[in-house]
């Protein structure tokens, strides 16, 4: 008959140690799909938006959909209301002016691919194009905008859109 070389005790903590080292490996997402990096940016989005840099704003709608558009949406207490889409694909430089607490994303595309759109009661539709979105935010730690910046990058070199 054949003897175990390892004692019963260090038996259960081999067993113990492969059982933990498996749950590490696989208990771990190590990538996340386009729908969670889409959830994660607009949660980003909805959390950084910095509604007290002077204008009154009622609602705002700041979003990255599946399809790759950056739209913004501002509504205002006199109810006019402001617009902004563009394409991930025409962003030619994506930068950040200010420090954690706040400051301001800037978007710019290489030409006038910013589809800018303002309603007011007064004035009706006014549809225009710009080369530069400005977005006043708060918290925009490091982290938090090296994460942005790599999921925006991502969604502008994705193909078949």
């Amino acid at each position: 008959m054949h003897k175990s070389v390892l004692s019963p005790i260090k038996k259960i903590v081999v067993v113990l140690a492969l059982m933990i080292a498996g749950l590490a490996n696989f208990g771990f997402v190590t990538t996340i799909d386009e729908q969670d990096m889409v959830t994660w940016t607009n949660k980003c989005f909805a959390q950084s938006f910095d509604v007290t840099t002077g204008d009154k704003l009622k609602k705002f709608e700041w979003l990255l959909t599946n399809d790759a558009f950056i739209r913004l949406r501002k509504t205002y207490q006199n109810n006019k209301q402001e617009y902004f889409s563009f394409h991930l694909h025409h962003l030619n430089d994506m930068s950040y002016l200010g420090d954690a607490t706040s400051g301001r994303l800037q978007f710019k595309t290489t030409e006038d691919d910013i589809i800018v759109q303002t309603y007011n009661d007064r004035k009706g539709n006014v549809d225009s194009m710009a080369s530069v979105l400005n977005i006043p935010v708060k918290n925009m730690g490091a982290e938090r905008l090296d994460s942005l910046h790599t999921i925006v990058e991502y969604f502008k070199l994705k193909k078949g859109l």
